[in-house]
């Protein structure tokens, strides 16, 4: 479209009303939770006499510091100006306010903190005898130039600086008035070793133009910086390791099914019936089950003693290594989408647009542009200072957001309500579909536009602000949003509560430009702890581990996976798949719905639903490991509440996408359901084993030989080859990695092995039609206490509770215990160990799930 070649600035326009948006970041920031509460302390809340006594004093102070550093020649653009409140700046010298078009207006529209002017002679000469459009910073970063002070308005906001060439001096902007001085003799100092050592710089192809164009690029540091950033542009090949592994596997599940039938082969023989083949009908569903058995077993062992050079490499489907960076002064517009609900603004959401910041600063001063688009499901839910609290934070931080209405499908007319219907089991999908569509429709409106010759950015910024408004009255007022709702040419979609690396943005931005064929790079997550609770710690070991298995198969030649967050998406490959839901009809498009689709709606298995189709049409996805654990970071499960939801949630959606409920079958065609439910074969295999051990076929295995095969793979060959694989890989201690592994054992096989109730339910409820829906994860800890505890468990586990006590009841029984058990005739008596055992792990361990793995009941806090 026409508007793309207009270059993409998040502005201050970008508002539905007259007021400016606001984008002040820090450069560097504090840590997240010292960050946050600043953050607090500075919010829009109304000034107090103390408050804005407290802002004159800095202002002042501040000033004072300039004229002593002699940073100032009394000109009337130089001085510091300082915000105190929304739309309210105060400034030293005051002769600043009289100039128009001035330093001070502009800051008010560029809306940051505190800004602050350096005059120098290192300043003046530099602006004097270099042309250049840009002065090259530290890390190939790079600070902006520019030819008067009324283009500081709709600068790069994130690079914190400005040099201004017909005044020759420098503007230096900050969120924090304490660390605006150091910043600025950061900037000085580095100014002047760069005019000292000017062999640093190679200036490439200048062309003879009054604005010339010119490639900066400063030498790479040698040692480990250089190891850092070391690519790979080979040509990334298809690698067949993990289709030898899957071989072997096929080999060992065709084996073991053999041998089975080989004992039904002689029954047959030796009975002369061929009653037994009527066993062939579980063939598949024994395949499907077996195949995650012998994959175990056989990535264990390559593990241990397979090649591993390919976790350190490219493939197809696998960066463990980067691409080269761009070089280029124009770099691709990336937006970064969050869907956020009811998450605590201070506790959750600043300190991820804090980590987020801080990136974009890294990539504005590379060159690129970044925006930040909520999509925010919980805005129109809270109470009125809740949402006057977050308006304000995002105006304050230049941050785009679209908030949709809540879930009412009954509407009181009487009060004016409206009905609208919030899609999906998950919420999250219809969420950013909504969001999408609205950003979508903006397109579709400034497309019409038309553009004169002379178009500049304000043109673009105030179309785009009268279209957002058309758009949101075309909704009568369902529809909230305001800041900068545009997509780029790239999405880079996380969580309220993720962590990004700082510079992160041109590394993404550089692979998916080398590779045009890929939609999805998904990156690897280290764990962001919020508590020292030993069930999160658990959680986050397992989750570390899930990550290293999900590497090591990727890096064979396995498909990527697509987890949902964390991962740059192609937008151009998103509208490609994007789709017209059936269930949405004219009346659903009036409402307010979102019409073109995304995101899938009906499964809670969005992300999986997206890797399809996006492969389906060709696209690749790719899995990249080059941040390392330390660079994207994510929460995880607080509760073992949360924990369990999320698992019945993977059960339902992986169920759903699978298998059609059983309404259907008659309609849609009959499905062999290729699921078990655990609790109904470890029930049959407790009467099978104990009443007809010695009489039952030879094809049977008992859960006992099952359990004794997964205890020697999963739990102990997997132990060691995870050890053994993080020691060959990470470098790290063997024995280490070992008693980690041995340490989290417990909890895991406890968890484990308490969850299948619950995901069977979660199954059987998509099979049956039975609606279940799940909230979101909890981001924050809560304090709790031991007897806040106890009706909570008794309230979300009494089904449970109620299966273990009848289990237990029956099994006493049977044993011949207690005055029923005598009851029992003999030849009915279930006292064997290989028929007990089984299913007596799987009582204790759903008795012990809510109980053991609840740091709010074991710490027993009163």
């Amino acid at each position: 479209m026409e508007m793309d070649r207009i270059p993409r600035t998040p502005t201050s326009a970008y508002s539905t009303d007259s007021s400016q948006s606001a984008l002040e970041p820090p450069c560097f920031p504090r840590s997240p939770s010292q960050m946050s509460v600043a953050s607090e302390a500075d919010s829009m809340a109304p000034l107090g006499t103390a408050g804005a006594f407290k802002c004159d004093i800095m202002v002042k102070f501040l000033r004072q510091r300039q004229m002593e550093k002699l940073w100032s020649n009394s000109d009337f653009e130089e001085g510091v100006v300082l915000k105190r409140a929304k739309n309210d700046f105060i400034c030293q010298p005051t002769k600043l306010l009289f100039t128009q078009h001035g330093l001070f207006e502009q800051i008010g529209r560029l809306n940051v903190k505190v800004a602050m002017t350096v005059n120098t002679d290192v300043i003046q000469s530099f602006l004097q005898t270099s042309q250049l459009p840009y002065v090259p910073y530290l890390d190939s970063l790079r600070i902006q130039v520019l030819p008067d002070i009324t283009y500081l308005s709709d600068c790069k906001k994130h690079h914190f600086a400005a040099f201004i060439r017909d005044l020759g001096l420098l503007v230096v902007w900050h969120n924090d008035p304490e660390q605006i001085i150091s910043r600025a003799e950061q900037i000085e100092q580095h100014l002047v070793s760069l005019l000292w050592k000017d062999e640093n710089i190679v200036v490439r192809g200048a062309p003879p133009s009054k604005t010339p164009s010119i490639n900066l690029v400063e030498k790479v540091d040698t040692g480990s910086e250089e190891e850092g950033r070391r690519y790979d542009d080979k040509p990334r090949k298809t690698l067949l390791y993990q289709s030898i592994l899957m071989s072997f596997v096929a080999i060992l599940v065709v084996l073991t099914i053999g041998l089975g039938w080989r004992k039904v082969a002689i029954e047959v023989k030796t009975e002369h019936s061929y009653l037994r083949l009527i066993l062939a009908i579980v063939i598949f569903p024994q395949i499907w089950l077996g195949w995650f058995f012998f994959q175990t077993l056989v990535n264990g062992i390559s593990q241990v003693v397979g090649p591993v050079n390919q976790m350190d490499s490219n493939s197809r489907s696998f960066s463990g290594v980067r691409s080269r960076r761009l070089e280029t002064d124009t770099l691709p517009h990336v937006t970064v989408q969050c869907p956020v609900y009811k998450e605590g603004l201070w506790g959750v959401i600043d300190p991820t647009m804090v980590s987020i910041r801080e990136a974009i600063s890294t990539y504005e001063m590379q060159g690129g542009s970044v925006n930040i688009f909520v999509n925010d499901d919980g805005m129109q839910l809270l109470s009125v200072d809740q949402v006057k609290e977050r308006q304000e934070y995002y105006e304050e931080h230049n941050i785009g957001w679209v908030a949709r209405p809540k879930h009412n499908p009954s509407p009181n007319v009487q009060d004016g309500e409206k009905a609208f219907i919030r899609p999906g089991k998950f919420k999250k999908a219809s969420n950013m579909n909504y969001a999408m569509n609205i950003s979508a429709r903006i397109e579709d409106g400034l497309a019409r536009v038309s553009r004169h010759e002379t178009w500049s950015q304000q043109d673009e910024d105030n179309a785009y602000r009268d279209m957002l408004g058309q758009v949101l009255k075309e909704d009568q007022g369902r529809t909230w949003a305001d800041g900068d709702v545009r997509i780029g040419d790239y999405i880079l979609i996380i969580d309220s509560d993720t962590r990004v690396p700082a510079d992160c943005f041109l590394d993404m931005v550089s692979e998916m430009e080398a590779s045009p064929q890929v939609a999805i790079v998904q990156y690897s997550s280290g764990v962001m702890n919020v508590t020292s609770s030993f069930f999160e710690n658990g959680i986050t070991f397992f989750t570390n581990l899930v990550y290293t298995a999900i590497q090591f198969a990727v890096a064979n030649g396995d498909i990527a996976p697509f987890v949902g967050h964390n991962a740059i998406l192609r937008w151009s490959a998103l509208q490609d798949i994007a789709y017209m839901d059936d269930n949405d009809d004219e009346d659903s498009a009036k409402n307010g719905l979102a019409v073109e689709k995304y995101w899938a709606e009906t499964t809670v298995s969005e992300d999986f639903d997206m890797a399809l189709r996006l492969q389906s049409k060709g696209y690749d996805l790719r899995f990249s490991t080059y941040f390392g654990p330390e660079g994207f970071q994510e929460g995880v499960s607080l509760t073992v509440y949360d924990e369990l939801a999320r698992w019945e949630k993977y059960a339902y959606g992986c169920s759903e996408l699978i298998f059609n409920p059983l309404r259907y079958w008659a309609t849609k065609g009959p499905i062999t359901p290729l699921f078990r439910r655990f609790l109904i074969l470890t029930v049959m295999n407790y009467f099978l084993i104990g009443w007809f051990n010695g009489y039952l076929d030879h094809y049977y295995v008992d859960s006992f030989k099952i359990y004794f095969s997964i205890v020697i793979v999963f739990q102990a060959l997997g132990t060691v080859s995870l050890a053994v694989l993080r020691y060959r890989v990470s470098g790290r201690s063997l024995l280490g990695c070992l008693f980690e592994n041995l340490k989290w054992l417990p909890l895991l096989t406890i968890f484990l092995g308490g969850i299948s109730l619950h995901v069977s339910q979660a199954i059987a409820s998509h099979m049956l039609s039975i609606d279940m829906t799940w909230g979101a994860t909890a981001k924050e800890a809560t304090r709790t206490s031991f007897f806040d505890e106890v009706p909570v468990i008794l309230r979300r586990f009494k089904f449970t509770f109620s299966f273990c006590v009848v289990t237990v009841t029956a099994m006493v029984v049977l044993a011949g215990v207690g005055p029923l058990g005598h009851v029992v005739p003999h030849y009915w008596l279930i006292t064997g160990f290989t028929a007990v055992w089984p299913l007596a792990l799987v009582v204790a361990f759903h008795f012990l799930l809510p109980l053991v793995l609840n740091p709010g009941l074991m710490q027993f806090t009163f």
